[in-house]
């Protein structure tokens, strides 16, 4: 019988409604290291989604060698706020998993003034200059204690389950690792050696948990990074752990050095890790779980009917949407926010804030910017149909005011449309049709094609939103009338040559120029900076990925230039004094866009509430045309 997404199943002596699990992704908590209560909310609500089983990020269970990053499970007292959150998962049906971490050793990234430990004497990731300090045998007998010590925590907070956060290369990871591992005792050379420190992990959480209760390990068998271990060694690593007596194998593939392998990104391809999961599964007889841009409902069930896994994770999808679950078991997949693979989360999080969810502006404050309930009649105004003007007008349609949005287009979606031009970010046209069916659905009053001036401003609205987006900038270059704008190519309205250069290295150039570069003969990026995507403010693995993209496509890269003229056959720019052409047929303008303001002062004389959102404000990203069009409407009073 072919298996399904939503069958009952067991792993162990844990009965779980479906096989969709959330992923695990660090959280931040108190000062003390336990759960805050927006943590505990933020599970809440992912269990009230539907999810069968939620897998806690890593609980350090020890800051003897380093700070903790994200939540700690070392002490008695952290047990009560875990198991708050616990409890509240289970009223909805959700099993926990309590991911249990000895460290994260050289990828440590809180200070860039002490060596941190690791398996060997390597450079630190976040800091290449600090060489680690490699952990004496008294050091990992001791965390293997600690290990043993947090599970029976993990059992006292009232967890299903616990896995051995043992991936990614992080601590544990390094150890498996020859790339890191220059050990010469038993916790090197050989694969069993260095394997060493996670079986007397497994050991020691083993004899602190009852008998029957799962114990799940997260591991990479293949780091898919040019040198590092590959999927052979990966296959010995999985028949080791499942001969160790593992429940189950949650496999993941990468590591920081691709990062974008691990933590999937808008440029990753659906379903990336299922080669990997599949030569495991393959191999193993216990149960294999994995995620990888699964998120797509038909990828999904196709993953689990084919046998490739018995249990689906999502993450980021899951801060986007809690409710995946429950919108696919039901069939409404049209009313599923979709993840664009930005990042953003990850980005706050390393910044040193809380998540934040480019499409979901209540995660991680599911409870604090719920919509007030009013039963007071307002109208209000939307000027603009991009993301921004999009979010204001649905947020004030589920708040039961009545709505007008006017877009001088054809179409909704502003921005987003060159935004997901490229084939590699349909992620994005995505959101457009999400964004856009939710417009039509709750009843949003939409006049397209309709460019609201000075003139025919009329009407009565207790609120007025001014999303009208941005334009592209036309820089003051000899000959920039040549020049087609990057937006016009990325929405298909312009075509181009065989060889193009594109002025402008930041995102929209540089995506333009890896979506050019296989269909042509040669594509340069010509930029002021000193690198490409210098300015651009997102999270490390996309930076990789889409540098990765530009080395692959063979994109040619000229930084710290200058154009100076553009001509009919040719680019010109100055560099250090000298003077270079580049050969072409066709130039792409890429360097920027700018507010369009220009009705602020004029609404702001006739309306009394008047707010300005997303790039109307100053041309930025997703998460803040997001976020401004929906607490525009959600702070009315």
């Amino acid at each position: 019988m072919s298996k399904n997404l939503f069958d009952k199943t067991s792993i162990g002596n844990m009965k779980l409604k479906n096989r969709i699990f959330m992923s695990p992704m660090g959280t931040t908590g108190e000062a003390d290291g336990a759960y805050c209560n927006e943590g505990i909310d933020y599970f809440e609500e992912r269990a009230k989604g539907g999810a069968g089983l939620i897998i806690t990020g890593a609980n350090v269970v020890s800051t003897k060698y380093e700070p903790r990053p994200c939540t700690e499970l070392s002490d008695f007292h952290h047990v009560e706020r875990l198991n708050m959150l616990i409890e509240r998962c289970h009223c909805y049906g959700a099993k926990v998993c309590v991911q249990l971490s000895p460290g994260l050793g050289r990828q440590q990234f809180t200070d860039p003034f002490t060596p941190p430990y690791s398996a060997g004497s390597v450079s630190a990731f976040w800091f290449p200059d600090l060489i680690c300090k490699p952990f004496s045998k008294e050091d990992i007998h001791y965390l293997v204690e600690k290990i043993g010590y947090s599970a029976s925590l993990a059992v006292n907070a009232g967890a299903d389950c616990v896995e051995l956060h043992a991936y990614g290369g992080y601590l544990l990871d390094q150890f498996h690792s020859v790339q890191w591992n220059n050990r010469t005792d038993e916790y090197g050379g050989s694969l069993e050696n260095r394997m060493r420190f996670t079986l007397e992990c497994i050991e020691s959480i083993k004899k602190n948990i009852p008998h029957g209760m799962p114990l799940l390990v997260k591991f990479t068998p293949h780091q898919r990074v040019e040198g590092f271990r590959t999927i052979d060694e990966g296959i010995e690593m999985a028949k080791i752990l499942e001969k160790a007596g593992v429940d189950a194998l949650h496999v993941d593939t990468g590591c920081y050095e691709e990062w974008f392998q691990a933590i999937t990104t808008v440029y990753s391809q659906p379903g990336h890790k299922l080669d990997v999961q599949k030569a495991i599964k393959d191999v193993v007889h216990i149960p294999v779980l994995g995620d990888g841009k699964l998120t797509d409902p038909a990828l999904a069930q196709q993953a689990v009917a084919d046998g490739i896994l018995d249990y689906v994770g999502l993450g980021h999808q899951m801060l986007a949407d809690p409710y995946w679950p429950k919108k696919v078991k039901s069939g409404h997949t049209e009313d599923i926010t979709p993840c664009v693979g930005c990042n953003e989360c990850l980005l706050a999080g390393f910044s040193g804030k809380h998540y934040y969810c480019a499409v979901n502006p209540l995660c991680y404050a599911e409870k604090s910017y719920q919509l007030p309930k009013t039963d007071v009649h307002k109208k209000v105004l939307v000027i603009g149909g991009g993301p921004a003007g999009m979010e204001a007008a649905i947020t004030a349609r589920r708040r039961g005011f009545d709505v007008d949005l006017y877009e001088k287009d054809s179409r909704l979606g502003g921005t987003l449309w060159p935004a997901g031009g490229p084939d590699f970010k349909v992620d994005v046209i995505k959101l457009i049709k999400y964004l856009e069916t939710q417009c039509y659905k709750t009843g949003v009053n939409i006049h397209l094609n309709t460019t609201v001036t000075a003139d025919n401003i009329k009407g009565e609205y207790d609120k007025v939103i001014l999303a009208a987006g941005a334009s592209p900038v036309i820089p003051a270059i000899k000959g920039i009338e040549k020049t087609i704008l990057a937006s016009d190519y990325l929405t298909h309205k312009k075509s181009v040559g065989q060889n193009v250069v594109v002025i402008g290295a930041g995102l929209a150039g540089t995506e333009a120029a890896c979506d050019i570069a296989p269909k042509a003969e040669k594509v340069t990026l010509v930029e002021l900076c000193p690198d490409i995507l210098y300015t651009a403010q997102h999270c490390l693995n996309n930076d990789q990925h889409l540098k990765k993209m530009v080395k692959e496509r063979h994109v040619q890269v000229e930084a710290n230039a200058k154009v100076v003229e553009i001509k009919d056959d040719s680019v010109i720019f100055e560099r250090d004094g000298e003077t270079f052409t580049i050969p072409c047929d066709t130039v792409l303008n890429a360097v920027g866009f700018k507010a369009n303001n220009q009705l602020e002062d004029i609404l702001e004389e006739k309306y009394d509430d008047v707010v300005v959102v997303g790039d109307a404000v100053a041309p930025r990203k997703i998460l803040t045309a997001i976020h401004e069009g929906y607490h525009a409407i959600r702070v009315m009073e």
